[in-house]
């Protein structure tokens, strides 16, 4: 059960009501007027409360089930002990994002500036913002409608946000083009210089940085998240992009739509990467690679050449999954002599 002085509890409802947003159906006659007082893992549901199953791999974890109501899979419905109200979802998975969504709510700011923000006279704030303390708005910034700017952050010169978008705590945002429902959560840091540096007589001179950082739509920047503006060209990040906290984005790089990348990932500059990519965790990327669509890239992984499309590789260097499950294989098996 959520803590409620986090979240809003939107209150009981019935297992026809469950039914209804989360496109089940109700395998257990009878008992559609029941009431379900809360959304809960298998592990805490009480009998007054409805929970998930739908883990092929752990299927005796269905014997534990306590819960007044569960959603499962046909495949696996089964499995639910006597008692229990059965709901079959065809993908439980986002039924369960569908009704946490209907239980509970984010408070959310209402429309409002702040006295100790500092907005610049030029910059345009659309209708329905809040723009919280001591937020700094530079000149010439141009706010969408009904997106929230949390306390602390800072929005450079020139820079636009879309409607509808969160940009979080302590973020510092320059030098960019965001579009509309995006989230920048806390701490993140977007549009500074990329690491770009020439040795002159024998000194590291800072080579001008003079791109900017376009981000499409529904694109969410994970905590301390860096984006690098691009030298010359641009940094993107494309639609529906998803980022994890603590990656590194560097200048110049094109991600695609729909990318994944998990936490601790680092991409050296001018790469270009298709969509759908996935990159676990801690993977580190070599400076002007192309990395095709669908693209998955094991946690861990150094990649120093091109990935082709749909392409599922790991290690270091990386290597196909297969090869790299080989190897570890191999050297297990030999070490023990």
């Amino acid at each position: 059960m959520a803590d409620e002085i986090f979240y809003e509890y939107t209150g009981k409802k019935t297992v026809a009501e469950i039914a209804t947003i989360t496109d089940a159906q109700i395998v257990t006659e009878g008992r559609d007027l029941e009431i379900v007082e809360n959304v809960c893992s298998i592990e805490s549901a009480g009998r007054e409360d409805v929970c998930f199953f739908y883990d092929k791999k752990n299927k005796e974890l269905a014997k534990s089930i306590r819960a007044k109501a569960c959603i499962t899979t046909e495949e696996l419905k089964h499995l639910i002990p006597d008692g229990v109200i059965v709901l079959v979802a065809g993908n439980p998975k986002y039924s369960f994002i569908k009704l946490v969504e209907a239980f509970y709510k984010e408070h959310k700011h209402r429309e409002n500036i702040e006295d100790s923000a500092k907005i610049a006279k030029s910059a345009k704030i659309g209708k329905g913002c809040y723009i919280g303390h001591n937020v700094v708005i530079e000149d010439d910034v141009v706010i969408g409608e009904n997106t929230t700017i949390e306390a602390n952050t800072f929005i450079g010169r020139g820079c636009k946000i879309g409607s509808g978008c969160r940009i979080a705590n302590n973020v510092s945002i320059t030098y960019c083009l965001m579009g509309n429902n995006c989230y920048i959560y806390n701490g993140a840091r977007i549009g500074q210089d990329g690491f770009g540096f020439l040795v002159v007589e024998g000194q590291h001179k800072r080579i001008p940085q003079i791109g900017r950082v376009i981000i499409g739509n529904d694109v969410e920047v994970g905590a301390n998240t860096c984006i690098d503006r691009g030298a010359l060209d641009d940094t993107i990040i494309g639609n529906g992009c998803k980022m994890d906290n603590l990656v590194q984005v560097a200048h110049n790089d094109k991600i695609g739509n729909c990318c994944i990348l998990v936490a601790q990932t680092g991409i050296a500059g001018s790469c270009k990467f298709g969509n759908y990519v996935v990159c676990g965790g801690q993977t580190g990327f070599a400076d002007h690679l192309n990395i095709g669509d669908g693209a998955q890239i094991g946690a861990q992984s150094g990649v120093m050449r091109d990935i082709e499309p749909g392409a599922i590789v790991m290690g270091t260097p990386t290597v196909p999954i297969k090869d790299f499950m080989r190897q570890v294989a191999f050297l297990q098996k030999n070490s023990k002599k």
